[in-house]
């Protein structure tokens, strides 16, 4: 990934990663913010849900993150910073989280909040949330000793929990809003209730969603902006249009082939970050219950068939970066990416194939595959690619369209899917957001972004476990690097490429990002200069 030095900032030496200044993106903050305007962004596709409970995708985030908030965010050294949590203590042995709540914060509909709200979020989170299952595993109960305080008891110490809390990751959920742990039924998930700078208005659906200033908000003089607007288009040229045309201020989802162009307007800013919170990656799972792709030659011989750098560069123009292991390599402790190197190799992968017992048939193909993938354009257009350099290798490939809430079905309810391109947060720590990738229990308590391989290892289970336990930081390592050891071979998935985010914004928008998960800002601080 190219940055220019003054974009670099280095990270603490335990993630070693380089992130835009928050805050300083080509001088988002210059003079004294500006009061009113209405912000618009852009995105391809639209959420399935506006509160990632149920659904934790990136398209979510971006906008509950306006409406809802944690009990802490992060800045870009993972300093923590208090949000509806005034402060908090840890106990010596790691099993007891007590947070000082903040007062004299409401609801949107008036309501008080309380450390009632804290513990339905966690336990919800806990029972429902897609990686709920994984972070809140040893959470044993949530005590309220007065509305004002809340106490996280664990079974085990849990070292990356306070990390789990944001916002984006877990926000604080109004329980009165959920009269029953049916939560798909609440209308909270369609019209969400919050603490944050804006209130939710209007879910046009295929259009738009449109948030208002909150003007009780527990951070006064803030937000600085009247509304907010979230617009969806179909492609990655619509959201260009927009930008270039003054329709919208701000999308991650510009066409990549048109940055270049873009950052010579001087009424538009590029910015390109490393979002360590999220560690965005495009992962690559193979359907272990399809008989041909449960051979580890196939898995293996469809790896080497791959050109990531041509990927790189014909698809994200530079912008991405190869990716080795499943654990990101930010966390230099952890990451170990030996055990996945298979080479772009054609010849190699048609030998393993001829090896598998899959000789190519009178019509050049040795057999069929259907291929899902994450919807967005640059994801289609690798789709086509992978269609493409299977075939040079004997496979047919047929490449699976559709939205986000058909793609998300086919691939965990129907199963209808034999190879999955898929958008992964690997996220703050392995266990929150890689564990999910490998864990048997995805099997039977079906949730998204969770084991679509359907890969069932007890060792690496159980690797996973004592990982997510242990407290020694190089103890943690040495079972982190086990698990990579396994997974390297028996490769249910692999890591393609790790994704930049690219902000397209108006020069006008400043201040539209201020936490390390960069495109979970809160807007709070953001203002138009105009």
């Amino acid at each position: 990934m190219r940055f220019s030095r003054r974009q670099a900032l280095q990270l603490s030496a335990a993630f070693g990663a380089s992130l835009l200044p928050l805050g300083q993106a080509s001088a988002q903050s210059a003079a004294t913010p500006k009061t009113g305007g209405v912000l618009t962004t852009i995105a391809v596709g639209e959420p399935t849900t506006l509160v990632p409970l149920l659904d934790s995708n990136t398209r979510t985030r971006a906008i509950s993150t306006k409406i809802l908030e944690g009990l802490v965010s992060f800045d870009d050294t993972f300093k923590p910073r208090p949000v509806l949590a005034e402060s908090w203590t840890i106990s010596q042995d790691g099993l007891r989280y007590t947070f000082n709540l903040r007062r004299g914060v409401k609801w949107h509909d008036g309501k008080d909040f309380t450390s009632a709200d804290v513990r339905f979020s966690l336990l919800a989170f806990k029972k429902a949330g897609p990686r709920g299952r994984i972070t809140f595993q040893n959470v044993t109960e949530v005590e309220t000793p007065d509305a004002n305080t809340a106490i996280v008891v664990l079974s085990k110490p849990t070292p990356f929990l306070l990390r789990a809390l944001t916002g984006g990751e877990t926000p604080i959920l109004a329980a009165h809003t959920y009269p029953t742990e049916d939560f798909a039924a609440s209308r909270n998930g369609n019209n969400p209730i919050g603490t944050g700078p804006f209130k939710f208005e209007e879910w046009a659906r295929g259009s738009h969603v449109s948030l208002s200033r909150n003007p009780d908000y527990w951070q006064k003089g803030l937000p600085h902006l009247d509304s907010v607007v979230a617009r969806f288009v179909g492609d990655a040229a619509s959201a260009t249009i927009a930008i270039e045309t003054g329709e919208a201020h701000l999308t991650t989802d510009a066409s990549l082939v048109d940055v270049e162009r873009l950052k010579q307007n001087p009424q538009i800013a590029v910015d390109t970050y490393t979002d360590a919170y999220l560690n965005n990656a495009q992962v690559f799972e193979f359907n272990l219950e399809n008989p041909i792709l449960a051979k580890a030659e196939v898995r293996h011989a469809l790896a080497h068939a791959i050109d990531r750098q041509f990927i790189i560069d014909a698809i994200y123009f530079g912008t991405a970066k190869a990716a080795g292991s499943t654990i990101p390599a930010v966390f230099t402790n952890y990451n170990d990416e030996a055990p996945f190197q298979y080479p772009f190799d054609q010849n190699k992968a048609a030998e393993l194939l001829d090896k598998a017992g899959y000789e190519k048939k009178g019509d050049g193909f040795r057999f069929s595959l259907k291929l899902a993938f994450m919807p967005g354009d640059a994801f289609r257009k690798t789709a086509e690619y992978f269609r493409s350099a299977f075939a040079k290798v004997g496979v047919k490939v047929e490449v699976l369209d559709g939205d986000l809430a058909t793609y998300i079905k086919r691939v965990y309810t129907e199963r209808g899917f034999d190879l999955n391109l898929n958008g992964i947060s690997r996220l703050f720590d392995p266990t929150t957001g890689v564990q999910r990738l490998y864990w048997s229990d995805g099997i039977k308590n079906i949730a998204p972004y969770v084991n679509a391989a359907h890969y069932n290892n007890p060792l690496v289970d159980d690797l996973f476990r004592a990982a997510a336990v242990e407290q020694d930081d190089e103890k943690r390592g040495e079972l982190f690097k086990k698990i990579q050891l396994i997974a390297g071979a028996d490769l249910p998935n692999f890591a393609v490429i790790a994704l930049p985010t690219v902000i397209t914004r108006s020069a006008a928008a400043k201040n539209v990002v201020t936490t390390i998960d960069v495109g979970s800002s809160d807007f709070a601080q953001a203002w138009l200069d105009q």
